[in-house]
């Protein structure tokens, strides 16, 4: 159990174990072909520290470096989309904290040793905005936030989906975790993903990418440059 408790009192209190290298790598490989594409989503629902989270990473990271390397523009544009997918929900504010500087940690690393020097600062900045939208303080059970005591708050999970489209703009849309879970679309009010007779609820639309039903965004910003993201709120 070595390096998977950090004390008994978060164990008796939180249930908080961490999965160790060997188990995270093994269960990654049943779905290595998902873990290998830049692009494909995972959440962690209790994503500790990162355990998960930062071994999704490195795969899709590993494919932006053989893919990418020797083009600067390209590699930033494929890492962002890398880092865009992955999301995570913690229930404790401290593993939160630790898992985003974990995953920026990562991304900062391969960034410095492609770039050999050149970093754009802004390229980092957006990243580190993207892992605060992705990795959030919440209750995946209630798909509530949480206080800094890990107490549910009245204010629903929201994640942000990262488009990139058109070279380096990027469309980001904003979700509720439990109407993308759920339906659940007005006030606690649930419908399922299909109507009478399988027609799609009202508040549900139709997404090219995912070739699926999803609910409608609460939020929609202006298409913007990857470098500028965190400059529109």
């Amino acid at each position: 159990m070595a390096g998977q408790v950090k004390s008994k009192e978060r164990v008796q209190e939180h249930g908080e174990v961490f999965t160790n290298e060997r188990e995270v790598n093994a269960m990654l490989d049943m779905v290595r072909q998902e873990t290998e594409r830049i692009d494909s989503r995972f959440l962690e629902p209790a994503c500790g520290d990162g355990n998960f989270l930062s071994e999704v990473l490195r795969r899709k990271l590993d494919v932006v470096d053989s893919r990418y390397r020797r083009s600067l523009p390209e590699w930033e544009r494929y890492a962002f989309i890398a880092v865009g997918s992955i999301y995570g929900v913690e229930l404790l504010r401290d593993n939160t904290i630790a898992c985003r500087e974990r995953l920026y940690g990562i991304v900062e690393s391969r960034y410095a040793r492609v770039s050999k020097g050149s970093q754009n600062q802004a390229f980092l900045d957006a990243i580190a905005f993207v892992l605060e939208r992705n990795i959030l303080n919440g209750n995946a059970l209630s798909l509530r936030a949480v206080d800094e005591h890990g107490r549910d708050t009245d204010e629903p999970i929201v994640f942000s989906e990262w488009s990139v489209v058109l070279g380096d703009k990027v469309k980001r849309r904003d979700f509720r975790l439990d109407e993308m879970l759920e339906g659940n679309v007005d006030k606690g009010h649930t419908r399922s993903l299909f109507g009478a007779g399988n027609t799609p609820a009202v508040d549900w639309e139709y997404d090219e990418e995912t070739k699926s039903f999803i609910p409608k965004p609460i939020r929609e910003y202006p298409l913007t440059s990857l470098y500028e993201v965190m400059d529109v709120e």
